[in-house]
């Protein structure tokens, strides 16, 4: 019987999961994962993205990105591989600033944060972001002088 891990945050939120079982953002990572090995590659972001729906352009720009920005940080201990391979267990040493905030340092999904979102920048519809309101929410979330952070994050 796995034990509830719920627990608080450094900014005091509520975080869910259970010991034992993946972390939220390992679960978000994992629908990448086609053949389920614990590794996503390239051509797997690309058919991820293609299941969700995205053109050939943008899959083939995003797993290249994706894949290219990510291997590294979640591969510390084995080095470079032209593969580009992200581990599913390590993403959380992938996570940067300037991002939503929704996910912990550990990787655990934090309700406070995500329900924050809506109050603070859905003003079209209290269920959706538009792409203006999904801007100005990454502009909000911005660190100083984490450049690459925001790089990652701009929206067109």
């Amino acid at each position: 019987m796995s034990q509830d891990s719920s627990s608080s945050n450094d900014d005091g939120g509520v975080v869910e999961g259970n010991i034992g079982e993946p972390s939220a953002l390992q679960k978000h990572v994992m629908f990448f994962d086609i053949n389920k090995d614990g590794v996503v590659y390239p051509w797997e972001t690309f058919k991820g993205f293609r299941a969700i729906g995205c053109g050939i352009p943008l899959s083939v720009l995003a797993a290249l990105f994706i894949n290219l920005g990510l291997s590294s940080k979640t591969r510390s201990e084995k080095g470079f591989s032209l593969s580009f391979p992200i581990e599913v267990k390590n993403i959380k040493k992938a996570k940067h600033t300037s991002d939503s905030g929704i996910y912990d340092t550990e990787g655990r999904f934090v309700a406070s944060k995500f329900e924050e979102i809506f109050k603070k920048h859905a003003r079209t519809n209290p269920d959706a972001l538009t792409s203006k309101e999904l801007n100005d929410l990454l502009t909000a979330n911005r660190q100083p002088k984490d450049y690459a952070g925001w790089y990652l994050y701009q929206s067109n």
